[in-house]
């Protein structure tokens, strides 16, 4: 390595010395940024360094900043917490701390910083990023550097990602760590659910967030809790009145058990404090509830990370990196955002600053203000919430008229979601003045079986029905894999029977063929003339028309947590690769996206099939990993197989292949999960996502009220899908996503948005390319 005087000269060409650090509070998922930067950097020529204790390592210097190579990050991805650590440091709030910090960094030759942190430490980053050409000439006029030792570093780019439990940053979704947090409250939730029900107990349950309540309004909606305190929105001024009130029409309705949930920053209208006590007092003297309170503390913040938290910081942690690469001297700097499904890059400092004026709107009582600079998204959570936790709203009826009979059927293998969304749809219904049918075990439960007695599959819904129904896995109404194809004359004969005036289906690429085929039936049979909506829910995410379907995060997480648990197996042995074979139908979603959140060694796919040369690359890479890995912790491999990658290559094939190439220097397992993945209790995104678009769908149905037959028919929106595509929530005309979207014979999209992702497991893998490799042996060239 070249030096002036002691500092490394700047690698050649783009190339770049990128820090790494984390700072604030930690969060689940932290771990698998600084892998991701570490190992794309590397992959991208560039060399990776590891500030150790946040900002203080900064300051510090010395053994608390250190080169990190492709190794000192394996298996990190399932770490909770921070490795690297975090820590407070008063030093670098002011001028001399971070004088120190920029010397440290040219020290190290490091032209390029990443943090992962919340809005103060993204805020810092900012203000050294500000004050480096300052900081440089004052460290040349304490002779502490020298004009050519600054030269080469005139310039700092930053970028930041957000680490945050409470998701309290603006100009994102989600931050790394808020859905592994969630899913730990839900779970309590859950848990104290079925013994405040065995007691008839009430609980008051405080969860974190001073200043955001996305976390109480989320577990709100995911646990489906009678009420909740949100900083952002507080409750009116006769708070006390209306939340009795809530209550006390549930327990009148037959509901055994109350939960409440209070963020922690809660306060009325006068920002008064409401403290979980004085919940407590209301609940257990105006309603004489024998009450409880829980606070879940730092349970909230441990752990290990999700699968979502997982793929979103891996994510994040590779774009950081193409930005950092990406960046002029002039560029802002930015911060790693999320919008639905899109990851993007925002302005740091427009998302620092909208992120400081929610809290000086709450502070000056204007929270209407305080809940528009919340992200849309929560603001239409919020009003979802209201609208299905209490359907005795009298304001938000809709004329006899405009009223429908909705019904209500799950179509295709039981996913994760399906309940919830179910007990949206009903709990909407409700309240709007529709009435909402239950179609029990699918078309051919409604063709068979509605006239059974003393009870039939087509049945009404009263909301005390489903309204346990938010953290049930599996479908509580029955699933079928049957089409209406088998019999369109009873089908239709039942639609005008119980005189259905629209339709939520609710299921996988089956509910889309009976949607498709419902469609194509309408000219011969006027009863399939009603509104009818899709929404997506199966593990495989293989519906047209979305990127994202229900019950496909339940199963990640299922896969992930047998992944994590069989890698510990093959680490322990030390010599050992599980070739781990995964669902998903003829779509490598299930396959890719758990590679991407485990750290696969590799991962085939019905796309990309299984050849002989890809298995001959695939076992040298192997080889040389375990001669590389020697002796070293969390040294275990996983490879996914998708079930349908390939015919001949099956996943006992490739293990008993793996294992005589091994000739003993290692062996191979073969693990087959089967239907764990399609979970247990669905995962807090998978509720809340079904809830919402739940909702959304019966908003669309809504729209036909009070229309003729002919009305519907000529109108190509009236059979949808609802989608998540981007940046947004979209509705597809049925009739464009069968021509342009739909690959029948494989049962998936054309366009299949997570393909590109492939390339990313790959390469944070180290799996070598086709082209570096010989053709027949394998061995890099």
């Amino acid at each position: 390595m070249a030096v002036i005087a002691g500092v490394p000269a700047p690698l050649p060409g783009k190339k770049r010395r990128i820090g790494v650090m984390t700072s604030g509070g930690d969060a689940p998922g932290m771990n698998g940024c600084v892998r991701a930067v570490v190992r794309m950097s590397i992959a991208k020529g560039c060399e990776a360094y590891g500030i150790y204790e946040g900002y203080e390592g900064l300051v510090q210097g010395g053994d608390l900043i250190k080169q990190m190579k492709w190794g000192d990050v394996r298996g990190w991805l399932s770490e909770g917490g921070t490795l690297i650590g975090t820590a407070r440091c008063q030093a670098f709030r002011e001028r001399p701390g971070r004088l120190k910090a920029a010397k440290n960094l040219i020290v190290h030759g490091i032209d390029a910083l990443v943090i992962c942190g919340g809005d103060g430490s993204l805020t810092g980053a900012d203000i050294l990023r500000d004050e480096w050409q300052g900081l440089l000439q004052e460290l040349v006029s304490n002779k502490e550097l020298t004009q050519d030792q600054i030269k080469p570093f005139k310039h700092l780019n930053i970028v930041g990602m957000v680490g945050s439990i409470d998701n309290d940053m603006s100009l994102t979704d989600a931050t790394i760590g808020c859905y592994s947090s969630l899913g730990r409250i839900c779970e309590m939730v859950d848990v104290i659910d079925s013994t405040a029900s065995s007691h008839q107990r009430a609980f008051v349950i405080e969860v974190m967030g001073r200043h955001c309540g996305w976390l109480a309004l989320m577990a709100g909606v995911s646990t489906g809790a009678d009420f909740v305190f949100l900083p952002e929105k507080p409750p009116p001024e006769n708070w006390e009145a209306e939340m009795c009130g809530i209550i006390s029409k549930h327990r009148k309705l037959g509901k055994r058990k109350t939960i409440v949930i209070i963020a922690e920053g809660a306060h009325d209208i006068s920002l008064n404090k409401i403290p979980p006590s004085k919940v407590k007092d209301l609940l257990s003297n105006e309603l004489k509830l024998d009450t409880r309170i829980t606070t879940l503390g730092h349970v909230q913040r441990g752990g290990n990370p999700c699968a979502y938290d997982r793929q979103l910081s891996t994510l994040q942690g590779v774009e950081a990196v193409q930005a950092v690469l990406d960046a002029t001297p002039d560029t802002p700097t930015p911060v790693i955002s999320v919008i639905e499904n899109k990851i993007v890059r925002k302005g740091l400092v427009d998302a620092v600053k909208a992120t400081k004026e929610v809290t000086k709107a709450i502070q000056a009582k204007d929270f209407d203000r305080a809940m528009q600079l919340r992200d849309a998204e929560f603001v239409e959570y919020f009003n979802t919430y209201k609208m299905t936790t209490s359907t005795d709203q009298p304001g938000l009826r809709l004329r006899k008229e405009k009223q429908m009979r909705v019904a209500i059927i799950h179509v295709g293998a039981p996913a994760g979601g399906m309940n919830s969304a179910t007990r949206a749809a009903v709990a909407y219904c409700l309240t709007r003045g529709h009435t909402p049918i239950a179609v029990h075990n699918g078309f051919p439960g409604l063709c068979r079986h509605h006239g059974d007695k003393p009870l039939g599959s087509v049945r009404e819904v009263q909301w005390l029905h489903v309204e346990g129904w938010a953290s049930k896995g599996g479908s509580e109404i029955g699933t079928n894999r049957g089409l209406p194809d088998e019999d369109f004359e009873q089908t239709a004969r039942c639609f005008e029977l119980y005189h259905f005036d629209a339709l939520f289906i609710i299921g996988g690429f089956e509910a889309y063929t009976a949607l498709s085929q419902l469609r194509t039936a309408r000219p011969d049979y006027p009863a399939f003339n009603i509104p009818m909506a899709l929404l997506p829910a199966t593990i495989s995410n293989n519906v047209p028309g979305t990127e994202y379907s229900i019950g496909s995060d339940t199963c990640l997480n299922a896969l992930v947590g047998y992944c994590d648990a069989i890698r510990q197996s093959a680490s322990a042995s030390r010599r050992r690769v599980f070739v781990v074979e995964t669902q998903g139908g003829k779509s490598g979603y299930v396959a890719t996206m758990a590679g991407l959140s485990i750290g696969a060694l590799a991962v085939y796919t019905p796309e990309e099939g299984i050849g002989i040369r890809m298995l001959a690359r695939d076992i040298e890479h192997l080889r040389q990993a375990f001669a590389t890995d020697k002796g070293e912790s969390g040294a275990g491999k996983l490879i996914l197989r998708n079930e349908h990658a390939s015919k001949v290559y099956t996943t006992e094939v490739i293990a008993n292949m793996i294992a005589e190439e091994a000739k003993g220097r290692f062996e191979s397992r073969s693990a087959i999960p089967g239907h764990v993945q399609q979970g247990g209790t669905p995962s807090p995104m998978d509720r809340v996502r079904a809830v919402r678009l739940a909702v959304k769908c019966m908003q669309h149905l809504e729209e036909y009220a009070g229309k003729s037959k002919d009305e519907v028919a000529a109108d190509k929106m009236s059979m949808s899908v609802i989608g998540i595509k981007g940046a947004k929530v979209v509705f597809g005309s049925m009739k464009d996503l069968e021509a342009t979207d739909t690959d029948w014979k494989a049962r998936r999209p054309k366009d299949e948005s997570w393909l590109k992702l492939k390339a990313t497991v790959d390469i944070l893998s180290g799996r070598p390319k086709p082209e570096d490799c010989c053709e027949n042996c394998g061995k890099a060239k």
